[in-house]
């Protein structure tokens, strides 16, 4: 089924009419990991006052909460061994400077690296209003595979499908993909052939509101971690 979607990928707004993976490579580890407990974390509060004190080793300064949302469900296809049987899962989302984690009402969380979030979106699709993920599971020793799982995040507020879109934006920002140089995917994404239109700013056309947001995000160094 082809959903109507905003997605931000390789820093451009896209329209997304199509549900053909985005492929990605240099992945080091799985992009969905079972967890026991909840990382460690920080608000973006606390972490400025640790800063301001000048710490011995900025690196030992838990990562950023950027984004927490209660009452969330969860679903990924293919499903991920081990996880919860219940689709979709219940919980709570965490969007950290570290890694995306959901942990559900019962039995172990789950954690995706964002190198492994190729693309992310509202949609706006016939099923409910949710932020769409397309994850990389491929083999990072076969440069021909091309694993792709999805998932969707299901608010109960949809109101905050948005900020969690924005958290997912400044947090995936920390973690650019790495290319080999003879990759050449920005000219291949962009081709005419690709199942994306390019938001170009050309003619009439404008940003959306989470496009903005984007657009603010990209301009603006207030979103610097550091």
């Amino acid at each position: 089924m082809t959903e109507s979607v905003q997605a931000v990928t390789n820093n451009a707004l896209l329209t997304l009419t199509s549900t053909t993976p985005v492929p990605s490579h240099k992945k080091k580890m799985p992009a969905a990991t079972l967890i026991d407990s909840l990382p460690a974390s920080i608000s973006p509060e606390e972490h400025k006052v640790l800063v301001g004190s000048t710490p011995v080793s900025f690196s030992d300064i838990p990562p950023v909460l950027r984004h927490k949302e209660e009452n969330v469900a969860i679903a990924f296809d293919p499903p991920v061994d081990g996880f919860t049987t219940e689709n979709p899962a219940k919980g709570t989302l965490y969007v950290i400077e570290s890694a995306l984690v959901f942990m559900p009402s019962s039995g172990r969380g789950v954690q995706i690296n964002y190198p492994s979030i190729t693309l992310h979106a509202i949609s706006r699709a016939d099923s409910g209003p949710s932020v769409y993920c397309q994850l990389d599971d491929s083999n990072p020793d076969d440069k021909e595979s091309c694993d792709v799982r999805e998932l969707h995040i299901l608010p109960q507020d949809s109101s905050s499908l948005e900020p969690i879109f924005e958290a997912l934006s400044i947090c995936a920002a920390l973690h650019p993909d790495k290319f080999d140089s003879d990759d050449e995917m920005d000219d291949a994404f962009i081709a005419g052939d690709s199942p994306f239109e390019v938001f170009t700013g050309d003619g009439d056309e404008e940003l959306s509101e989470v496009g903005r947001v984007r657009s603010d995000f990209v301009n603006d160094n207030r979103y610097a971690p550091y």
